[in-house]
């Protein structure tokens, strides 16, 4: 229907121009999947007839897609990359960039469409944002006690989150894999006062980077193992007796052979991706045959490996250290030599990806849940599908905006901060002291995620938390896991049920609050 299609479209535009403007005025893009869900709700208000179908949850659900798969995309997987050449003084370089960034961002949501709910990616995983935006979806459309144990826990977050307490954290640790949050709030501890504790910012030697250098790796064999040992499971599962109907709803909808196919040709496409940068952006002519095979393979890895790192980030904590992924490759890109040209293409290429990884699968847990948590396999793959061309359409939508607004932004030199970090990092250039620390904490890194494995992925938390200065956070998540531990002990999975409902609330709340001010701080900008 012609109505139908005017009115995705102009939700669609709303979402990237919100994430344009906040990523560049302010610096950052708030939760996406809530701010889409609070939009939806809004809507369904309306007493309007277009707006009477979105009565449904389903409904409601697609268009929450449809505006978070914008918002991200503009503004972290787009606008984001382009700034980066920009900044290097490489104009020429800009329509090929917004070219390989848009086919990066469409790659990453379609290696995670083919990815979730497989045992790696788990739609049962806590992905925390996806949950809370289930949940106020769920209490717009249905009063009752849950209802308004959302709405204590919001009115909480977003008071708290007024006075800078990070109430998210709360909320996301009622939710999450403890012993992950545990890893998370001890590395944003350690960040937090690494000067008071050991004289001197951890992040000045490298640490946190080394650290996460080791358990990427760690975690990438992980992967590797997991997916090859579930291959050899199917395959002796196809001549073993069906399992009890209860049990068959626990299995993931994704075989290890669907995630191994989605990786292998997502690794392929980011490979043509490069190449397609390499002639388009001219870096090829500043490198011999050697350094350009290197580039290209080094550049695909990096995109995956930054995908996979932000995903698992994403699932167990909410949080997700994209520009921290992309600054690590970076680093180790200028160790190995590349030229500053190639560099710049480099960090932009990966910082494409991630984002898109991390926010397109919050949907997808909001779409999992809404539609019974796959009791209804069939009804879940089918809403699933639709949610992926709700993500592809606003992808494109994103892609017109954020090609005919660039110029516009970066004229008034408006530019995502994180940027000028990437800019100022190849200026600056790296040494051989650097590629010892980093080697050094990488053990470190990789000793400390092999002993958690890949259920828990302490390595990557812990390193993902050291990457960020929030201190108040780390305190934020034990008070958060001690509750936990005094409410399990007094209430059992009762009171935990509780806790969920509650920390979805603070979640939104908190999401909600830094929206609407990083919002109002935009008429103070020019």
């Amino acid at each position: 229907m012609p109505s139908q299609l005017i009115f995705n479209v102009v939700i669609a535009v709303l979402g990237a121009i919100i994430g344009m403007e906040l990523i560049t005025r302010v610096g950052i893009t708030p939760n996406t999947s809530i701010i889409g869900a609070l939009i939806a709700i809004l809507l369904s208000y309306l007493p309007l007839k277009a707006f009477r179908r979105l009565k449904s949850l389903e409904s409601q659900t697609l268009v929450q897609t449809s505006i978070s798969g914008a918002t991200f995309s503009a503004a972290n997987g787009l606008l984001l990359p382009l700034a980066i050449p920009y900044l290097m003084g490489e104009n020429g370089m800009l329509t090929p960039m917004l070219i390989g960034a848009a086919l990066a961002v469409i790659t990453d949501a379609s290696i995670l469409y083919f990815s979730f709910d497989s045992k790696l990616f788990s739609a049962r995983g806590a992905w925390p944002p996806g949950f809370a935006t289930a949940e106020a979806l769920k209490a717009a459309a249905t009063k009752g006690k849950n209802t308004v144990l959302l709405i204590v826990g919001m009115v909480g977050g977003a008071v708290g989150k007024s006075f800078g307490i990070p109430m998210d954290m709360l909320g996301i640790t009622w939710i999450s894999n403890a012993f992950a949050l545990g890893a998370l709030g001890v590395g944003l501890l350690l960040r937090g006062y690494s000067t008071q504790l050991f004289g001197f910012d951890i992040s000045t030697q490298y640490i946190p980077h080394g650290i996460m250098i080791g358990a990427g790796l760690v975690a990438l064999i992980q992967i590797i193992m997991l997916i090859r040992r579930d291959e050899h499971a199917q395959d002796s599962a196809d001549h073993s007796q069906a399992k009890e109907e209860s049990v068959k709803q626990q299995r993931p909808t994704r075989s290890a052979l669907q995630m191994k196919v989605a990786m292998v040709s997502g690794f392929t496409m980011y490979l043509i991706i490069t190449l397609i940068l390499a002639l388009s952006t001219g870096v090829y002519a500043d490198m011999g045959i050697g350094m350009l095979i290197g580039w290209l393979v080094f550049a695909a890895v990096a995109a995956m490996a930054s995908e996979l790192i932000v995903g698992i980030a994403a699932m167990h904590s909410g949080w997700f250290p994209s520009f921290a992924t992309g600054l690590i490759f970076l680093v180790v890109g200028m160790l190995l030599g590349f030229p500053k040209e190639a560099l710049g293409v480099l960090v932009a290429f990966t910082v494409a990806t991630g984002p898109a990884f991390a926010d397109m699968a919050y949907d997808l847990k909001t779409g999992w849940i809404i539609r019974g948590e796959s009791k209804d396999v069939a009804y879940e793959i089918e809403g699933r599908r639709q949610q992926y061309f709700a993500e592809m359409f606003s992808f494109g939508i994103a892609i017109l905006v954020v090609g005919f607004a660039y110029q516009h932004y970066f004229n008034q030199d408006l530019v995502p901060p994180v940027a000028r970090v990437y800019v100022a990092t190849i200026n600056a250039g790296a040494d051989h002291h650097v590629a010892m620390l980093l080697a050094i904490w990488a053990v470190v890194g990789a000793f400390v995620q092999l002993v958690g494995g890949i259920s828990k992925q302490i390595g990557v938390l812990l390193a993902t938390g050291l990457l960020i200065v929030s201190p108040l956070a780390g305190v934020m998540i034990f008070v958060g896991l001690l509750i936990r531990f005094f409410v399990i002990k007094r209430y059992g999975d009762e009171g935990m049920k509780q806790l969920y409902i509650l920390g979805a609330g603070a979640i939104s709340g908190s999401a909600i609050y830094s929206f609407f001010s990083s919002t109002l701080k935009l008429g103070s900008k020019h």
